[in-house]
C-alpha cells in the first residue's frame, strides 16, 4: 500500500512521535526481579545514559536494549527502505552505548546490557538472579 504522506509530510509526522520507551520488556524485567526476590532496584535513577534500572548499592546500571534499534541482529530485521538511513541510525545508537558504557565504567560502575529478545518467555530462564547483586 502506497504512503498518504510524502516524504517531507511524513518525516514531519513520525518526529512527532513520541517513545513509549521500551516499557513492555522494562516490565518482563521487574516481573523478573519480583519473581527472584532480587531487591535494591531503581527506575529513572538520575545517571548518566539513562538506564532502565540502576541498584546503587551494587553500582550497576541495566539497559534493556531493543534488538532493532542497538543492532543485536537476532531476527534479521533489517528494512530495505531507506536501509541507508536506518543504518545509520543503529550506529549512531551502538556508538552512544559504547561511549555511555565507557562513561559509566569510568565512574565504577558496572554495565549490563540485556537484549530485547533475552527477555522472552523461552530466553528469559538464562537470567540468574546472582547477576545483579
Amino acid at each position: 500500500m502506497a504512503d498518504v504522506f510524502d516524504k517531507e509530510q511524513r518525516s514531519f509526522v513520525m518526529k512527532r512521535v513520541k517513545s513509549a520507551k521500551n516499557r513492555s520488556t522494562e516490565l518482563r524485567l521487574i516481573e523478573f526481579f519480583k519473581a527472584n526476590a532480587v531487591k535494591g532496584w531503581r527506575r529513572n535513577y538520575k545517571l548518566f545514559g539513562k538506564p532502565d534500572f540502576a541498584f546503587p548499592r551494587a553500582k550497576l546500571a541495566v539497559f534493556v536494549d531493543g534488538c532493532f534499534w542497538h543492532g543485536h541482529d537476532c531476527r534479521n530485521t533489517r528494512p530495505k527502505d531507506n536501509a541507508d538511513y536506518w543504518n545509520e541510525k543503529r550506529s549512531r545508537n551502538m556508538r552512544r552505548d559504547r561511549e555511555v558504557t565507557a562513561v559509566l565504567q569510568s565512574k565504577g560502575w558496572r554495565v549490563m546490557r540485556i537484549w530485547e529478545c533475552a527477555l522472552s518467555a523461552k530466553n528469559i530462564g538464562a537470567l540468574k538472579a546472582s547477576d545483579f547483586a
